[in-house]
């Protein structure tokens, strides 16, 4: 039998939470905030309360979070102390850089910055609230829901779709005219040049 009966959880400072990726859109954690802060109080902690970050643990006994960095920055810049975090893996007894490999081959961490350029693993932050910012990794969130492309179990899909729509729309446009670059991302969603991304909802043209 599975379930939540075998589910290991554990309780994590969000302070202690470790990233095991460099950038988040800070567009997409300014929204997450809105949302907690518009919460009542019995609301916020409800939610809190009912998430469960993934994480595996790693050297220095530290939760190593592999989604949701989003929402865990977003907690951490409104204050929240205490969250809860399923266990995936026990890495704790490796040293740094064979926790890395063995995270690489997981496909639980994502050293690439703002750029799109893979980075060493030690380019990883070492706290969420030192993560780069990434404008094509807000447009990206915003296409998805605004249902430019559906959400798909691909690690780190959305960073896919920024990396396509980074070579496809000027980083000016992203930074001061979001509301245009978001259109035109929209438009680009749908194109048979994105036919090869996680959750592509465009229709295949005869032939293709």
């Amino acid at each position: 039998m599975t379930g939540r009966a075998h589910t290991q959880l554990m309780r994590a400072q969000v302070d202690d939470l470790h990233p095991t990726q460099l950038t988040v859109g800070k567009y997409e954690v300014a929204i997450k905030r809105k949302v907690l802060a518009n919460l009542s109080h019995d609301e916020r902690k409800h939610v809190i309360e009912s998430h469960w970050f993934p994480g595996v643990l790693g050297p220095g006994n530290r939760p190593y979070i592999v989604d949701h960095h989003h929402l865990g920055l977003a907690l951490h810049e409104e204050g929240a102390h205490a969250v809860w975090i399923m266990v995936l893996k026990d890495l704790r007894e490796l040293s740094i850089d064979q926790f890395w490999v063995v995270m690489d081959h997981h496909n639980w961490a994502h050293p690439y910055d703002n750029q799109g350029i893979r980075r060493d693993f030690t380019s990883i932050p070492g706290h969420l609230s030192h993560m780069q910012d990434d404008p094509y990794r807000s447009l990206a969130g915003e296409v998805r829901h605004a249902g430019g492309f559906a959400k798909d179990v691909t690690p780190f899909s959305e960073f896919l779709w920024a990396d396509y729509f980074r070579v496809r729309i000027p980083l000016e446009m992203v930074q001061e005219h979001f509301a245009h670059a978001l259109k035109k991302a929209l438009s680009w969603a749908s194109s048979q040049e994105a036919h090869y991304l996680p959750g592509w909802s465009g229709s295949l043209e005869p032939g293709t």
